[in-house]
């Protein structure tokens, strides 16, 4: 059914599929932006921007009054629950999070002391930014989902094939099942706060689900996922991105109860609708890399994911986040070739 709606992306997350899909991306307030460099010039670091209510607010709508944006995505990061958890957390220059101290035995999660002060911040913006917000835009909020959340917790940063938080849950699960539980309850509080304060659906990342097994990924990825997505559940919706499932994706999606599931760019988005839910909505899934290529080969690459969902309700997205050398005319150009 395709029904016109005054927020064509919360309307596509609740099933009602739109006659032009809506679009945003993920990354999309960054550093690809002039306007964005020059306030990170101003203002400083990373973290810094984050927890500074004012600038965070301006990046979140940077994109917004740029490009038009279906949905604006707070700008945040996925670690600001293990630095509520007690973490200490900071960005090394070239290198990206640092975590201290690593959460690799028992005593060490123990002694972590919550501090849910330090997310005050991010209610803050979230309040800034859905106050200045167009009424047909969509205000996104997010967190990381607990498996990839951990595996940054235990290793002190990221790790590519997360061989240590891995490790961790085959030599000791009940300490990897005591972190998940912490971090799934947070993200609950962490979620619901940003919903209070006024975002309108949720995204829960998982940037390192594709590195488990698929027993480990119906432990650490599916069971607390969808002990988040039930908890969140009538407040907003949740849209599901466990970016490298592959294969999983159809069990991710029936036992999650996640309401839209974000797809990256390694998935056949044909394959993809055909052994999904039916009427589950789905998002994605555009190469960040094919947006930097740029010319017919974007086109292509676009009409090849409008073509595969006929009927299913989809929000156009990429993959994976937006890269910092991606040109502006090619946003502009994936924009207009979307919206006809």
């Amino acid at each position: 059914m395709t029904v016109p709606s005054p927020k064509p992306l919360l309307e596509t997350l609740k099933g009602a599929r739109q006659e032009k899909p809506p679009v945003w991306l993920m990354r999309q307030a960054g550093r690809y932006l002039p306007e964005y460099r020059a306030l990170r010039a101003e203002k400083g670091g990373f973290l810094a921007l984050a927890l500074d209510p004012e600038a965070a607010a301006e990046i979140t709508l940077q994109p917004i009054r740029r490009f038009g944006m279906d949905g604006a995505i707070l700008f945040s990061d996925i670690l600001m629950v293990p630095m509520a958890l007690g973490q200490k957390l900071w960005f090394e220059t070239g290198e990206g999070p640092r975590l201290a101290p690593t959460v690799t035995a028992r005593q060490i999660l123990d002694g972590l002391e919550s501090q849910p002060e330090t997310l005050q911040p991010v209610y803050a913006t979230v309040r800034r930014v859905s106050a200045a917000l167009d009424p047909k835009t969509t205000f996104l909020g997010f967190a990381g989902s607990p498996w990839t959340v951990a595996t940054y917790m235990i290793a002190g940063q990221g790790s590519r094939e997360q061989a240590e938080a891995r490790r961790l849950a085959y030599a000791d699960p009940g300490l990897m099942q005591a972190l998940i539980d912490r971090i799934a309850e947070c993200t609950i509080d962490y979620l619901g706060a940003q919903i209070g304060a006024g975002v309108e659906a949720v995204q829960l990342f998982d940037s390192w689900a594709g590195s488990l097994s698929p027993e480990q990924f119906e432990r650490w990825v599916i069971a607390p996922t969808a002990r988040i997505a039930a908890a969140v559940q009538g407040k907003a919706p949740v849209i599901g991105f466990p970016k490298g499932a592959g294969g999983k994706l159809p069990a991710y999606a029936r036992e999650t109860g996640v309401d839209a599931l974000g797809l990256d760019e390694t998935v056949d988005p044909a394959w993809a609708n055909a052994v999904l839910p039916e009427g589950l909505p789905v998002q994605g899934n555009l190469d960040p890399l094919a947006l930097i290529a740029g010319g017919e080969t974007l086109d292509r690459a676009v009409d090849r994911i409008l073509s595969a969902f006929p009927s299913r309700p989809h929000v156009f997205n990429l993959g994976h986040g937006i890269q910092q050398d991606t040109p502006i005319a090619h946003v502009e150009r994936l924009l207009a070739r979307i919206r006809g």
